[in-house]
């Protein structure tokens, strides 16, 4: 695979030097869009990034100028945008690594877009745990400023427009957008019932936009680009390009920055192919999330479906956050299964009982299979808490939770088994081919 099949946009300027300052990002064209932005009527905006065909990059995917359309301008209350930098999903790491490298990218595009939607205060949520991007996202901020890009009456056009950086306080509830909206009000991140939507009542009672770090950060070489070049890429309705997370076992984990649409196998091969053993023997694939732990995991028989909105869709998972956790046959599902949900547990609110009580009674159950104690009907017995924890708790935590345990019920329900047989986890961490050797003894 020929590394011509990456786009290097939002990651072109990442390995310049010093290229988290104003000075080295306007050196490779920064800004620029900015520029053109203003000289434009902020609906052609709001128009242009429609016809890009931008969807969401923060998991849900849908489509960033329709979601700004949503904003009613009739409504006398102020307009807020709030960009979602609260990466916390399992797996899931573009957005820190492109706030450290490149933060202007994300203050040009959030001028851009609180410029197209009329507000004039736009706010930057990233989580407290992450202080060293914090502080390079406020310098970088404190730049735009100096530089005339942020404040009153920027660049002579009469907008107006402040950015506050906020540290959250590390709860992974927080990246659900309107618990967000809670924590920056103050209070205890917990979702909020919907409607109303925040697109009518969202920060502070009045219309918000939310959106990840990445679509807005794509906002502006869209604009100074064209739409039609955005739309050029990707597939039919999964437009344009995106950062694939690669981590896990392969030999150059990543990012990898490539059209929707490309395939893992692609994605392997650009990143060096799995990891090699000891022996120089290379590493098979046994199962990867495509989007972080909270989507159905995959197998090696899904390696050339394409990775969009549709194709995962069809294949019964999501494309999330593009957040790739490879594994080898050296791992044991039902383990990362387990810690997988002991994080959900350890990360719910609290606030609705399926959740609450859902992801604990997932944990003890997982925890007596994975130890070999227990009995088949235990995996039915899963099945049933998962269908009675779906669609049923505020927020998608939950959903995310009942994610990895549901598909790797369906695709490794023999390895569920072996652990009862063996009485605990039949793998041997040094082994190469670990569960067919297993399967085999038992």
């Amino acid at each position: 695979m020929s590394i011509d099949t990456l786009t290097p946009v939002l990651t072109a300027n990442w390995g310049a030097e010093r290229s988290w300052t104003l000075a080295s990002y306007e050196e490779h064209g920064g800004y620029a869009g900015l520029r053109t932005a203003l000289a434009m009527a902020p609906d052609d905006v709001i128009t242009a990034v429609k016809d890009s065909g931008l969807r969401g990059r923060g998991g849900a995917g849908f489509p960033t100028g329709m979601k700004w359309g949503f904003i009613p301008q009739d409504n006398p209350k102020p307009k807020y945008l709030v960009v979602n930098a609260d990466e916390s999903e399992p797996g899931t790491c573009k957005d820190i690594p492109l706030m450290m490298a490149s933060p202007h990218t994300l203050v040009e595009g959030v001028i851009i877009s609180s410029y197209a939607i009329r507000a004039h205060q736009a706010f930057i949520y990233i989580r407290g745990e992450v202080l060293h991007v914090i502080r390079r996202v406020q310098a970088a901020v404190d730049e735009a400023y100096a530089a005339g890009h942020l404040g009153k009456n920027i660049h002579g056009t009469g907008y107006d427009l402040d950015i506050v950086v906020h540290a959250g306080a590390g709860a992974y509830i927080c990246g659900e957008e309107t618990a967000l909206l809670e924590g920056l009000e103050g209070r205890r991140g917990q979702p909020r019932l919907r409607p109303p939507f925040p697109a009518v009542a969202g920060l502070y009672a009045s219309p918000t936009v939310i959106n990840n770090v990445e679509s807005i950060a794509s906002v502006p070489s869209i604009i100074a680009n064209g739409a039609d070049w955005f739309a050029s890429m990707g597939t039919e309705k999964s437009k344009g390009f995106g950062i694939f997370s690669l981590s896990g076992h392969v030999t150059r984990p990543g990012q990898y920055e490539a059209p929707l649409g490309i395939t893992l196998r692609e994605l392997i091969d650009l990143a060096g192919g799995m990891r090699q053993g000891p022996d120089g023997q290379r590493h098979e694939l046994k199962f990867w999330t495509p989007g972080g732990s909270s989507t159905p995991l995959l197998t090696a028989e899904h390696l050339d479906l394409p990775l969009d909105f549709e194709g995962m869709a069809e294949a019964g998972t999501m494309l999330g956050t593009r957040a790739l956790q490879l594994f080898d046959e050296t791992t044991c599902v039902v383990r990362a299964v387990l810690r997988w949900t002991e994080f959900y547990k350890h990360e719910s609110c609290g606030k609705c009982t399926p959740c609450r009580e859902g992801t604990w009674w997932l944990v003890q159950v997982l925890a007596r299979l994975e130890k070999g104690v227990g009995s088949e009907e235990d995996l039915d017995l899963l099945l049933d808490q998962c269908d009675n924890i779906l669609g049923r708790s505020f927020c998608a935590l939950a959903d995310g939770a009942t994610s990895p345990i549901s598909s790797s019920i369906k695709f490794f329900r023999e390895e569920y088994l072996a652990h009862l047989t063996h009485g605990g986890c039949p793998f041997d961490p040094a082994a190469s081919t670990v569960f067919a050797t297993a399967g085999a003894q038992a």
